[in-house]
């Protein structure tokens, strides 16, 4: 493995922390990367990753973390993904998509019953948006809840869930005001997955992520206690979104994993394959795509970095989180797909874990935002910049 760790842009802590994980993931993870691929992960697995701490980096001590921040989520997010990316996608539906929603809207007695076990590793989340007709218009969404006495009964389906079958919780948006503007009228809640009504209908065969489990979810009847409902009624859009920027900027981490690995196997190997009586990273034709890789690697880190800094500064990272994640998920797929190129027929089997980066790196140019939908956001970003309002 290549020593990234002098860079200027890590402190030394980070640099200790990343060395650290490094020798977790060759330890816990590589000797079964490919067996894993078959799916689904061993839920001890993620017990030990949360064992570890680091399911907890940018959760409060409070509740089993270590309160180290975002900078400290995307290396987590590379380093498991440069071993296995369905695992670290279970990983992070579990801690960030479902748990920062948590951490920034729950109550104290939320954080501690449905938080703090997922931090740890006991317990596993995920979270209810994506619908059979909502995608990206996540204001379009048809599951409701409706008030019974002091509950909420919810009624709809959700599809595409990272860990839908798996989990313990679920973080659910709903509209619970169908007489205003949907944006108005969406509400969180936690659900408890052995509740009455929920259902799994099935997992959905992926071409890649094979480790991970998404599903397709049914909510028939649901009641969620009062003490359930995350945040306040009505502001299930504002979670919805608060969480995006987060999940965008380690979904870059991550991405950054899943062409970092291939890009390795690609330099070494064009240094072994020998063709016309030397290695073919004497020709340019090779050695210029290695330089490509190189450059998009060290760029989609920087962009990435940007975006975690800031965001755990505080600052609004609406603009860079889509940058950084449409920059590292496009080059993930144009470097794993150069480096299998690279390797020729050998690169297209299974003696290679080229073609599970490959697979695994094409979902992330739609899940958590698609290409298209951050290409918007970026632009209209751009235009509020040059002409506040």
């Amino acid at each position: 493995m290549v020593d990234y760790l002098s860079n200027v842009l890590w402190t030394e802590d980070e640099i200790k922390f990343r060395k650290e994980l490094q020798a977790f993931c060759n330890k816990e993870i590589a000797p079964i990367a490919d067996e894993i691929d078959k799916g689904p992960y061993p839920r001890e697995l993620l017990r030990k990753i949360g064992k570890a701490g680091y399911m907890g980096v940018h959760h409060d001590k409070s509740v089993g973390g270590t309160n180290r921040g975002l900078s400290y989520e995307i290396i987590v997010a590379e380093e498991i993904s440069a071993v296995n990316g369905g695992l670290d996608m279970a990983r992070m539906a579990s801690t960030t998509l479902y748990g920062m929603p948590i951490a920034r809207f729950g109550t104290d007695e939320q954080k501690k019953k449905y938080l703090e076990p997922v931090v740890i590793g006991d317990k596993i989340g995920c979270i209810g948006i994506t619908e059979p007709d909502v995608g990206s218009d996540t204001a379009g969404m048809k599951t409701q809840a409706t008030k019974d006495g002091d509950d909420w009964i919810l009624n709809g389906e959700k599809r595409y869930i990272t860990n839908g079958s798996q989990a313990d919780y679920m973080c659910a948006f709903a509209i619970t005001d169908p007489n205003v503007k949907s944006k108005d009228g969406m509400s969180a809640f936690i659900v408890d997955t052995k509740t009455d009504g929920f259902s799994v209908v099935q997992d959905h065969d992926l071409l890649g992520m094979k480790s991970a489990r998404v599903s397709w979810l049914k909510l028939d009847n649901v009641r969620v206690p009062s003490d359930m409902v995350l945040g306040d009624l009505g502001k299930g859009f504002h979670i919805l979104m608060d969480e995006l920027d987060s999940e965008r900027t380690a979904i870059a981490g991550e991405a950054i994993g899943y062409g970092r690995t291939p890009y390795e196997i690609a330099v070494k190997y064009s240094t072994e394959r020998h063709q016309f009586g030397r290695p073919i990273s004497a020709f340019e034709g090779v050695s210029f795509k290695i330089a490509d890789m190189a450059m998009k690697l060290e760029a989609g880190r920087a962009l990435t970095l940007t975006a975690a800094r800031m965001y755990d500064k505080g600052q609004k990272i609406t603009k860079e989180a889509s940058i950084a994640k449409l920059y590292t998920t496009e080059a993930a797929i144009q470097i794993t797909n150069d480096a299998l190129q690279i390797l020729g027929g050998a690169g297209y089997t299974t003696d290679y874990p080229i073609e599970r980066f490959l697979r695994d790196a094409r979902l992330m140019t739609i899940g958590g935002g698609t290409a298209e939908i951050l290409r918007f956001l970026i632009q209209r970003e751009v235009y509020k910049e040059f002409f506040p309002r």
